[in-house]
């Protein structure tokens, strides 16, 4: 698509419109009900559909089928996330009513970090084409990674802080307690940080990782930096309501990580037959059409199985057969 800067800048305006209406919405600290996060993500869900329905008005039917496979790509990357959301809550033990400012800040923060990371895939990507390999190979690897990931159940171990988080907290200090939803505090005549801060920057500093695989495999969906982009950015700005949506739901998808490594997979190969291609090797290129259906098909099974998986587990814990019901 040839995005002009007006353009450019009139969707970054509307996304930051957005982004303050969540804000206010979300801005006394609450208890988040199922209601209102089903509300929210539906509305999310919405914006999205309606931004991929102007995409086809104005672009046509390409750029449309490379936005959603983009999105629900990245929308399920991020579900697989929200495991490690669930341990950065329990380990800074955040009170329930401030959770959501937690999420709110740090989602922001991922959000412009993560368009540093599209301005430099695309500044590469355009100076070298032979990247798409590094691409490839880096998510093929990834892919196998969440597989022996997924056999030691990962998920369930203790969050470790970076060192980039460590280092904040040995150079500013730490206030034993929260303190509502302020930041910074004055403890015994020093300025320190709260949990409230220290929290943000682990859900922040975290979804950058997660950038280093995301951001290739969208690369490897479509090259346009304006649909990399929006496609991030409603995955990622809808991502505070779903984690209070299926918080509890999460343990359930059991085969989440290896439906991703599937995908992170197939994106990987993908990504590497377009670089034979692009060198003049003679090889076939897997379209949008295919990427988008696979992509669904696979997230279908992975969600299907989960459940079956985890409704099995249940019934045998209580000591009855999975078909019977208590």
């Amino acid at each position: 698509m040839n995005v002009s800067l007006s353009v450019w800048l009139l969707t970054v305006a509307a996304l930051c419109v957005l982004v303050a209406v969540d804000f206010f919405v979300g801005r006394k600290p609450h208890d988040v009900s199922i209601r209102e996060a089903g509300t929210w993500t539906v509305v999310w869900v919405v914006l999205a559909v309606l931004f991929g329905v102007g995409l086809w008005y104005f672009g046509g039917s390409g750029p449309t089928g490379e936005f959603f496979a983009g999105y629900i790509t990245e929308k399920s990357l991020s579900v697989d996330n929200l495991f490690v959301f669930v341990l950065i809550m329990g380990k800074f033990a955040v009170p329930t009513q401030y959770q959501q400012r937690v999420l709110m800040i740090g989602v922001l923060m991922a959000l412009v970090l993560r368009a540093v990371f599209i301005a430099a895939g695309a500044a590469i990507i355009s100076t070298f084409s032979w990247v798409f390999y590094l691409f490839g190979a880096f998510l093929i690897w990834t892919a196998w990674k969440l597989v022996q990931d997924a056999r030691t159940q990962d998920h369930e171990e203790e969050y470790q802080e970076n060192k980039l988080l460590k280092m904040a907290e040995q150079r500013f200090g730490v206030a034993d307690r929260y303190h509502g939803t302020k930041l910074f505090i004055t403890e015994n005549g020093k300025r320190v940080m709260t949990p409230m801060l220290v929290v943000m920057l682990a859900i922040g500093s975290t979804d950058v990782l997660f950038a280093l695989d995301s951001i290739p495999a969208i690369y490897g969906l479509t090259q346009d930096p304006y649909i990399v982009f929006t496609a991030n950015a409603f995955a990622l700005m809808g991502l505070r309501q779903l984690y209070f949506l299926i918080g509890g739901l999460l343990k359930k998808l059991v085969h989440l990580s290896y439906g991703l490594s599937i995908i992170l997979g197939f994106i990987g190969v993908k990504l590497v037959l377009h670089a034979l291609h692009e060198s003049g090797v003679h090889v076939p290129e897997i379209g949008i059409p295919f990427s988008l259906s696979f992509i669904v098909l696979v997230l279908a099974v992975t969600t299907f199985t989960s459940l079956r998986a985890s409704r099995r587990q249940a019934a045998e814990e209580a000591g009855q057969p999975a078909g019977e019901s208590s």
